[in-house]
């Protein structure tokens, strides 16, 4: 009998995205959260006497700024060490993009599986194989899985591989491969990485995402870990998802309807936001605020954002003792008597107004932009999409929230010309 820890995309030392500094912010218990989701890692290896942990790519997020990140990382996997846990490595796209990797020297537990071809590593103790290839260089686009050796006889074939398979939303379809191949191997379990949200393809065997340690941002929601894998004397294979995460992002939308001012709107988000920090598992919340609804507060809100987004972050510092990081405040609001009216009126703006208030982020709107997008991505400098800022123009996330803030900000505009354009015609 024997366990193991599957991890992937554990990004040491990546930004978080999209958190603004402000009064009151817990900016010291967030610096270096991807650090400390690494150092649960370890502590979780030790704790529950694993025999090794496997690292399914991106253990940090590409170049370093100094020598830091090599030496907390060396730091850590020497308590690993220590602990006799050794471990098993592949280079993903963000590592393979680091100078430093190719020369720094591991300490004598850690493993990085070979860039030129896969190769397999026999822990005859445990009667386990290991299968993997690291990435030479950042893009891959070739199936790596198809030069797999096939299974030894005998042992316990793992294969660890950084893939996005036939492709996943936010993830370049790196390592490309199918699921009935990998199974061809016949191998009893395939440690995958690359992809950020937790998902199992197989069950025998078992073929998973273990997510990655910490969320990096607000499309990174909900709680983040690694899998806690025990194999039996029978080779019966047992699962557990751990969680590891420091952060935990989530989303709020408060209802607006039925507020008559913004201090109701203030109340409300405070109360929905204490709700989000009462289930949350780390107990430290990074939380994107949606105010959506038609309601009498619409016009003090629109007309002093800044005022009443620090009103809310105010009132939420204060109730939450230091436990939540507010990422944003969208005001989705609508005074929906003048909309209904506007949209009835029989005019240029009436018609413009009409067409943009009926995109809606449904599916089919969202397709039928696709090949829009597409066409334009391709017009655009490849390096706008790597990095902390990179955009993603064919995650339908994505879209249908940038297509939900341009409605939020036209709406608005064209009201007020169109209230204009009635005070013109009264006149």
């Amino acid at each position: 009998m024997f366990s193991f820890i599957h991890a992937a995309d554990v990004h040491i030392d990546s930004p978080l995205w999209g958190l603004e500094r402000y009064e009151g912010a817990p900016v010291d218990e967030i610096r270096g959260a991807t650090r400390r989701s690494f150092e649960n890692l370890v502590t979780l290896a030790i704790e529950e006497k694993v025999d090794f942990v496997i690292i399914a790519g991106d253990l940090y997020d590409g170049e370093w700024k100094d020598y830091s990140t090599a030496l907390f990382f060396v730091g850590e996997v020497s308590r690993l060490r220590d602990a006799g846990i050794q471990v098993f490595a592949v280079t993903g796209n963000h590592d393979a993009a680091s100078q430093i990797t190719r020369s720094l020297r591991m300490p004598d537990n850690v493993t990085l599986f070979s860039t030129r071809k896969p190769q397999t590593i026999r822990l005859d103790s445990l009667g386990v194989a290991l299968h993997g290839q690291s990435f030479a260089q950042r893009m891959v686009t070739e199936d790596l899985s198809a030069s797999y050796p096939d299974a030894l006889s005998g042992y316990f074939n793992i294969g660890v591989l950084h893939t996005a398979l036939t492709g996943r939303e936010g993830h370049e379809t790196y390592a490309p491969c199918r699921v009935d191949a990998l199974l061809e191997r016949n191998y009893d379990y395939w440690a995958l990485g690359h992809v950020h949200k937790r998902e199992v393809l197989n069950e025998n065997p078992w073929i998973l995402f273990p997510g990655n340690t910490q969320g990096r941002h607000i499309r990174e929601r909900g709680p983040k870990g690694c899998t806690l894998v025990s194999v039996s004397d029978d080779r019966s294979v047992t699962l557990e998802h751990r969680d590891l995460h420091v952060l935990e992002w989530a989303l709020c939308e408060v209802e607006a309807s039925g507020a008559n001012s913004p201090e109701d709107i203030v109340e409300r988000t405070r109360e929905l936001v204490e709700q989000r920090v009462a289930e949350c598992r780390s107990g430290l919340l990074a939380v994107r605020v949606i105010i959506d609804g038609p309601c009498r507060a619409h016009d003090p809100l629109v007309a002093e954002p800044v005022r009443w987004i620090n009103e809310i972050r105010s009132s939420i510092t204060d109730a939450s003792a230091g436990t939540v990081w507010i990422e944003k405040v969208q005001f989705r609001t609508r005074t929906q008597v003048a909309l209904e009216e506007a949209l009835n009126r029989n005019d240029a703006l009436g018609d413009l107004l009409r067409f943009i208030n009926s995109l809606d982020s449904t599916d089919e709107v969202l397709a039928s932009l696709k090949d829009e997008l597409q066409a334009f991505r391709a017009k655009l400098p490849i390096e706008i999409f790597h990095g902390p800022d990179a955009v993603d123009l064919l995650n339908p996330e994505n879209t249908k929230e940038t297509l939900e803030e341009t409605k939020q900000f036209l709406i608005p505009r064209l009201l007020t010309e169109i209230g204009r354009a009635s005070c013109r015609e009264r006149v």
